[in-house]
């Protein structure tokens, strides 16, 4: 098992910044691809992003493309997500999520999960 904590979600106005962080432990960072979703009310959890054990590949949503960035820190057990000209539309809680390296990059199949942090865009 892997326990996930978010921290970093709050209010911020349309075309402000916030980073995420998530903290693993309880299992060798460097064995699982990080992920983050999110949840919008009302709205089925849907992918934003999701990084390689190595950091090496990334993968993103369309709709964050050229806004989010995500990145890890394997010494510190942390993965981040830069969020750079949000939007009200981004307002949703966030979730961090893993998945054992041996399953393809990929979008599914993150079996891990964190208690989500709020994320508000105001507009």
């Amino acid at each position: 098992q892997v326990q996930l904590v978010e921290s970093g979600g709050g209010l911020v106005q349309a075309g402000g910044s916030l980073r995420l962080s998530c903290s693993a432990s309880g299992r060798t960072f460097s064995w699982f691809h990080m992920g983050w979703f999110r949840q919008a009310p009302g709205k089925e959890r849907e992918f934003v992003t999701a990084i390689s054990w190595s950091g090496d590949s990334t993968l993103y949503a369309d709709s964050v493309k050229g806004r989010f960035t995500i990145s890890r820190d394997n010494a510190k057990n942390t993965v981040y997500l830069q969020m750079n000209s949000l939007k009200p539309d981004d307002t949703a809680v966030y979730y961090c999520a893993a998945k054992y390296r041996s399953v393809a990059l990929g979008t599914g199949d993150f079996g891990f999960w964190g208690q989500g942090t709020q994320v508000t865009v105001s507009s």
